[in-house]
Formats: structure tokens, sequence, C-alpha cells
């Protein structure tokens, strides 16, 4: 008779990865007694803002359609929180799009990030450390044409920021988790 396994394939690669071997080696190196101590992936949060939204609403459905396919999730519509006469802006109008990944589509993102945009950026040099002294790295795209899913015949292609929001406060630990999953950054030391 033959065991049926439940929940097979949840975890995505790089969750496993890190789970199996990281989540050790990362112990050992920064000298932690505890494995629960181990800094760990919080969330993604990827932010589009569209200046030309205040014009044409089509752009914004266009800019959200293309998020959803990179994130694999479903966005959400940004909104102004104050009005701003010199930039034609009333308070409440969209102005933007955002989505916040979790669990399985966090870690598929990444590795999604790593292995495939990242290294189709030309004269790429590396990432630039620069953590935001509480844990969190912020990095600014200026063409999300470099993901797969991206439309390459899109009349125009926006920026995209993305934050990666760790579990720690310590921004050396911060940089040793992102270094550990194989974040290609710039050789420099981290203050």
């Amino acid at each position: 008779m033959s065991k049926v396994v439940q929940n097979a394939g949840t975890k995505s690669r790089l969750h496993e990865t890190y789970t199996a071997t990281l989540r050790p080696q990362l112990q050992q190196a920064l000298g932690l007694s505890n494995i629960m101590e181990v800094p760990k992936l919080r969330k993604i949060v990827i932010n589009v803002g569209v200046k030309e939204a205040v014009a044409d609403s089509r752009v914004l459905n266009t800019v959200t359609a293309m998020l959803d396919n990179i994130a694999g999730q479903k966005s959400v519509k940004t909104l102004a929180r104050k009005s701003i006469a010199g930039f034609k802006i009333r308070e409440g109008m969209p102005i933007g799009a955002m989505v916040t990944l979790r669990g399985k589509r966090m870690y598929d993102f990444l590795d999604k990030l790593i292995n495939l945009a990242l290294p189709k950026v030309r004269d790429f040099q590396g990432l630039p450390i620069k953590l935001d002294g509480r844990g969190s790295y912020n990095l600014g795209i200026k063409d999300w044409s470099i993901f797969p899913e991206a439309d390459t015949n899109a009349e125009k292609t926006f920026g995209l920021n993305v934050t990666i929001q760790t579990t720690v406060i310590n921004d050396t630990h911060a940089f040793e988790l992102l270094k550990s999953f194989g974040m290609p950054f710039r050789k420099a030391v981290v203050r």
C-alpha cells in the first residue's frame, strides 16, 4: 500500500535550502545558541509609483496587471494620502500599486530576482550594501522588463521598489542572511 504524502512540494527551492543547510550554517557563523534566533525573511514588499496615473487611469491598470504577473499575487492600488497642488494630485487618487509577499511566494520571488532578473541587468556591478539599520533591505529596479513575466512589447516600462524585511534588527545579521541566499552584493564592508 502506497503512502500518500500531504503538502508535498509546498516549500520553494530556496526555502528548502534555507531550512536544510543555510539556517544551521548561519547559526554557527553568527554564534547563536538557539536555532530560533537565526534570522529569516519576514516579507517582501514590491511597490510601483506611477505619476502618469493622474492623467490616464488606464496606465495604472497596465501597471497593476504587470505587477500581478511579476509577483504571482494580486496587487493593490495605492492612494495619495494628501493633496499636492503642484503635482495635480488630490487626496484619495490612485497613484501606484503594491503587493506584499509572504511564505512560498516570497521565496519564489526572491529566487527569481536573484537567479533570473538581476543577471539580466546591463553592466551589473553588484547590489549596493545599504541596509536601513533595522534589518531591511531596499532595492530600486529601474526597468521591470528584467523579469521573465514582463511584457517586452509594452509601450512604457516602469521601475519598482523591492523591500526585503527580515526578523532581525541588526544590519550585520541581515546582511549575512541575504548574502547566504545568494544576493550579489558589491565587495564592501558593512558598518
